[in-house]
């Protein structure tokens, strides 16, 4: 089998997804409190449309988009707003959030399966234009559930003169640890079919790729046999669905990367995948995109990996938005003794969490527990020439001397070096010998550099 792959750079951690890839997804006991951060997507943060008092109803829009970059929030769970306050998120920042108490006779624990077949389907989608599609996902306050969050429905408004002929399905799923795509693949793949079947017709575009790491067997299996159950689906649509299996190499997962694996398509510096020709969503996203259009179910929850070395029960668990990261790791066996740190996301680019007490967001996909001897860095030492850090940079870019300008505070000199373009992956910060905190100097030189932009 020939695999794809991109073009330059990239490593390959230790993967550690032993510990859930096995563990089919499954429900947790319900929480009593919800904490719905209002701020769950690039770009505008959504505003509330309730106050304290007011009942609400599963499914209810509690808080609607802020702004064109921006996606409503609704509520998982029969109950009532008890706050609208500042919270603490997971980086110890303050954030506003609409507080929600379930009623008590509301037991019943999120799910995500629903049957859906090809008759169904066709009932709904047939009767709609691209545009009452990508309305139906607005609606439904979907963001992008690979981890970035930026809101579905913007991504599927093609900028003017630009048109799409590829849909780009990420099952790539490069973090290590984490497994909720690969489980979604393998216990879901005709309706992630179907939702990747119902993009294209929202974006217009004829081919429909599917990018899955070679690390992921069984979901590859599973999804070429689903392309070819639902064959006289794809075929009365005149769709062409392909399933390519990727080398294993992160960032396997970056759009632009992925774009170049499977089209051989560049997008250029500062561009967009629309700029050559091309669209880019998560398989969750594409299961959560036929739920909202069929089903006309909001996005409430999603599949979640909790996992760790030492973790007594680590799983892929359906997690209402709005969960606490503490009652979510509880359904996991709980914090074991002698743990250093919790992230939120994957180790490569995820955030550590400073307190448990902080609430899963919609673009949460994983939950990675640490022991103490695995979380702590090493003492930086002098940078000793080596070239790594340029030799896997998938970008391009010279990692070593974007961290020098960036002590010397020149950051007109870094963005003309193309720090603006990096990804940050981590894997210059991952390859270095001398452990030198080189994503975090990017990163600082990035944001100071935004700022000056909006000034």
């Amino acid at each position: 089998m020939k695999l794809y792959r991109f073009g330059r750079g990239g490593v390959h951690p230790k993967e550690n997804k032993g510990f859930t890839a096995d563990k089919s997804v499954a429900p947790i006991t319900p929480a009593d409190t919800l904490t719905l951060l209002l701020r769950q997507n690039i770009g505008a943060p959504s505003r509330a449309v309730v106050k304290k008092g007011d009942t609400v109803s599963r499914g209810q829009m509690i808080a609607e988009a802020g702004g064109f970059v921006g996606a409503p929030i609704h509520s998982p769970i029969y109950g009532k707003v008890v706050k609208i306050e500042n919270v603490r998120d997971i980086t110890g920042y303050w954030a506003e959030a609409v507080i929600l108490e379930r009623n008590p006779d509301d037991h019943v624990a999120a799910t995500l399966y629903e049957d859906i077949d090809d008759d169904l389907f066709l009932n709904v989608v047939e009767q709609l234009s691209p545009e009452d599609i990508i309305a139906r996902i607005g609606d439904a306050g979907l963001v992008g559930l690979g981890g970035a969050s930026f809101p579905t429905r913007v991504k599927f408004t093609i900028p003017e003169g630009k048109r799409i002929d590829t849909l780009i399905i990420n099952g790539a799923e490069c973090e290590p640890y984490l497994t909720c795509d690969d489980r979604l693949m393998r216990e879901r793949p005709a309706d992630v079919i179907r939702g990747a079947l119902l993009l294209s017709l929202a974006c217009r575009s004829q081919r429909i790729f599917i990018g899955i790491e070679v690390n992921k067997p069984e979901a590859v299996l599973r999804m070429r046999k689903a392309i070819d159950d639902l064959s006289g689906l794809i075929e009365r649509l005149d769709r062409r669905v392909e399933v390519f299996g990727l080398r294993t190499r992160y960032p396997q997962g970056s759009e632009k990367h992925l774009i170049q694996a499977v089209t051989d398509r560049i997008v250029p510096a500062g561009g967009l995948p629309a700029d050559v020709r091309c669209v880019v969503d998560n398989v969750a996203t594409a299961f959560a995109a036929l739920q909202a259009v069929v089903l006309q179910r909001p996005l409430t929850a999603r599949i979640v990996t909790v996992t760790g070395p030492e973790l007594l029960s680590p799983g892929n668990f359906i997690v209402e938005n709005g969960t606490t990261y503490r009652h979510l790791i509880d359904a996991a066996g709980g914090v074991p003794e002698g743990s250093g740190k919790i992230i939120s996301g994957g180790p490569m680019m995820g955030k550590a969490i400073v307190s448990l007490d902080a609430p899963v967001t919609k673009g949460v996909s994983g939950v990675v527990v640490l022991p103490d001897t695995q979380s702590h860095r090493r003492a930086e030492q002098p940078c000793i020439r080596c070239s790594r850090c340029v030799s896997v940079c998938a970008m391009g870019l010279e990692p070593y001397l974007l961290m020098t300008l960036s002590g010397l505070h020149l950051q007109q000199e870094a963005e003309a070096r193309g720090v603006m373009n990096c990804i940050e992956c981590g894997s210059c910060q991952y390859i270095c010998p001398s452990y030198r905190p080189l994503l975090d100097s990017i990163r600082l030189t990035k944001s100071i550099i935004r700022k000056n932009q909006k000034k």
